[in-house]
């Protein structure tokens, strides 16, 4: 998004949706190698029995790594001020994952203007799995 659109961001103002396909197991093995993060709970279907699972399934950061692309698509990553969030649910193989965004709030900060967005990501059934906020400046 060029300065001028920023500028005139209100409050309320949706993000572009971001919709993904549906989470399968070369997803996770990627994303297992790309982050170091080889958690069995994520990769290894007898171990996430053996753990009361009935498969693997997404690792946490995969669904936020989804949300910082959701914002980098819209603004420049140097943009990025503050990005958290908290985790609800866990996303499924076969979960489809749409990320949204809205903004809440504009406020200046450290001599500059900012908003803050309100990101989650929820499955195809409507269940939200992870929600969040991001402070960007404009």
């Amino acid at each position: 998004m060029n300065a001028t659109c920023l500028e005139t961001i209100k409050v309320g103002e949706s993000l572009p949706p971001l919709a993904l396909p549906a989470i399968n197991r070369t997803t996770l093995a990627l994303f297992a190698g790309a982050s170091g993060d080889h958690n069995a709970i994520h990769i290894d279907t007898d171990y996430a029995r053996k753990a009361g699972m009935a498969d693997v399934f997404a690792h946490g950061m995969l669904s936020m790594a989804y949300l910082g692309r959701l914002l980098t698509q819209w603004v420049d990553q140097r943009q990025l001020r503050e990005f958290g969030v908290r985790f609800l649910g866990i996303t499924h193989l076969g979960h489809q994952i749409t990320c949204t965004g809205t903004v809440i709030e504009r406020f200046e900060a450290q001599g500059e203007q900012r908003i803050k967005v309100e990101v989650s990501t929820t499955n195809q059934y409507g269940e939200t799995k992870i929600v969040g906020d991001a402070v960007i400046a404009l």
